[in-house]
């Protein structure tokens, strides 16, 4: 009985070009040497050939920036082929650092006076008041424990399913991501409670209830028990 011989490149063709699997339990050298020879073996074009985009999946396998280029640059030889994108399942310290951060929950206690800026890359939950004049900025969704009179940016790094909270709801502006909503010339006092601001389905920040966050952000659950 033959054995089966370890294959460290799959190549696969899509209809948006060709996606490589390479192996990750074998050394670099040997995937640069099967690599080349199967792109050898498979793929000769000729000069009026379309570009064809290559996709690069390492799996398990974490690749430095120079051996990244290495990779690049084998495909490139080979005319008519572009690396599109090399990606794996592997998260380095920076990546997972920044995710921890933007998934974090910051508590503040202050107060937000007017010309000073908070911000933060998580949630914000701020125990205090945002006078007229103070910003307040999350990468995710912001609590107010207090009176909002200033500025609240939720989403500031493009998160549109961010919202924003307080106690008592009367900013000079809201913005979720890239939405503004400037404040109305007068504020009723109608003694109901926290209420919240975020995206709907329009596109447009409106302010509700709290009790209605339920119905549009299904999904916000972070503190037990939901809303």
């Amino acid at each position: 009985m033959s054995k089966k011989i370890q294959q460290n490149v799959m190549i696969k063709g899509t209809k948006d070009g060709l996606t490589l699997h390479l192996d990750d339990s074998c050394s670099f050298s040997e995937l640069l040497k099967e690599l080349e020879m199967k792109l050898s073996e498979k793929y000769q074009f000729q000069e009026n050939d379309p570009l064809i985009a290559v996709k690069v999946h390492t799996g398990n396998r974490y690749l430095t920036k120079e051996q990244c280029e290495r990779v690049k640059e084998l495909i490139r030889t080979k005319k008519k082929l572009v690396v599109d994108e090399i990606t794996s399942n592997v998260v380095t310290i920076e990546e997972a650092t920044k995710w921890k951060e933007e998934n974090a929950i910051t508590t503040v206690a202050k107060i937000v006076r007017s010309g000073q800026i908070l911000q933060v890359p998580g949630d914000l939950l701020l125990i205090g008041d945002v006078n007229p004049g103070g910003t307040i900025a999350a990468g995710g969704n912001i609590y107010v424990m207090g009176v909002l009179k200033g500025i609240a940016h939720a989403g500031c790094f493009g998160n549109r399913e961010a919202i924003i909270a307080a106690s008592v709801m009367k900013p000079s502006q809201l913005r979720i991501s890239d939405a503004v909503n400037r404040a109305p010339d007068e504020y009723i006092e109608d003694g109901h409670g926290m209420e919240c601001a975020f995206i709907n389905d329009n596109n447009q920040i409106i302010v509700d209830k709290l009790q209605v966050l339920k119905n549009h952000r299904p999904n916000l659950n972070r503190l037990e028990g939901g809303l």
